[in-house]
């Protein structure tokens, strides 16, 4: 079995968890998942199945859209609801929409995030939520993060009794960002403290709410051999990659890891860092510019070496 499944996480699970689960229901170790989601959060978790396994890294460099909540009033460790409360600031009255819209747009673009302390991020060979476990802290990366759009999607709440303030939101976002940190470092310009108290994921690596399933479903469809129904091919995840069609007598020599001359395929330099090679419409390899010989092409990665009938 290849292919990429749309799986819809449910919240209490890790995202091994998912993989772990799956590899039973689908009766093969060749599982993997295209993009972590907290235990907290549910929504699209793209899995790589068989040769599948081969695109996970090209759906984990795209884009993601989200929905959740922030709520203004106080801070958590996490930077989410799970957390314990660090910071506290009653908000007095409620602020207006057009003062948060103004400074949500400002996040619009190329931002600087500084990751979580319960985070998946390495520093010095040791995971940020190791070090935030044992209660040590340490310096953490500065990192770039993309955000196409960040808007309210609702009416603000103001609750009297906590003094909180809440809205929902939507993100459209790059590879690596964090949304829990957008919620703080937005909060923190409308001058309060504030975490994330809800989050859905809507779209990862190209694949949207509406293809999705849920563990349940994907046993179901085991159960009756309609597995097809729930598999996106290969293919998909390649969707924004320059494509090439070979030709017979191209394959023969893609197939073997030859390298390859750029002008054969009327390139004077590459338009992208990589280019699918498709072979009778299945992709079979990925190829890059050659380092030390611009002239030539390379192997990037090998999908298929054998043609397989559709």
């Amino acid at each position: 079995m290849d292919g990429i499944l749309p799986l819809w996480k449910e919240r209490g699970m890790t995202s091994h968890d998912c993989v772990f689960k799956l590899r039973k229901i689908l009766q093969t170790k060749k599982v993997g998942h295209g993009g972590t989601l907290d235990p907290d959060v549910d929504g699209v978790l793209p899995i790589c199945i068989g040769k599948g396994t081969k695109v996970i890294e090209y759906l984990q460099d795209n884009g993601k859209i989200y929905q959740g909540e922030i709520t203004l009033g106080f801070s958590t460790t996490t930077e989410d609801a799970s957390g314990e409360i660090v910071e506290k600031k009653e908000v007095k009255e409620p602020l207006s929409t057009e003062e948060i819209d103004q400074m949500m747009t400002s996040f619009i673009g190329t931002i600087i995030q500084v990751p979580p302390m319960f985070s998946a991020v390495k520093v010095k060979g040791k995971r940020l939520y190791e070090y935030a476990r044992a209660g040590e802290t340490v310096e953490r990366p500065i990192r770039q993060a993309e955000i196409k759009s960040f808007e309210r999607i609702s009416e603000p709440i103001y609750n009297l009794e906590k003094h909180t303030f809440s809205w929902r939101f939507q993100v459209d976002c790059g590879k690596g960002t964090y949304v829990r940190t957008l919620a703080v470092d937005l909060g923190e310009k409308l001058g309060y403290p504030a975490h994330m108290s809800d989050l859905t994921r809507l779209a990862s690596g190209g694949y949207s709410a509406g293809q999705a399933r849920t563990l349940a479903q994907v046993a179901e469809l085991m159960e009756s051999n309609q597995m097809n129904q729930a598999l996106q091919p290969i293919e998909s995840a390649v969707t924004d990659f320059p494509r090439v069609n070979l030709t017979d007598n191209q394959w023969q020599k893609v197939k073997n890891g030859q390298l390859m001359p750029i002008k054969e395929f009327g390139y004077k330099q590459l338009p992208a860092p990589l280019i699918a090679f498709f072979y009778q419409d299945q992709l079979v390899s990925l190829y890059q510019q050659h380092p030390e010989k611009n002239w030539l092409l390379k192997p990037s990665k090998v999908i298929r070496n054998e043609q397989e009938s559709n």
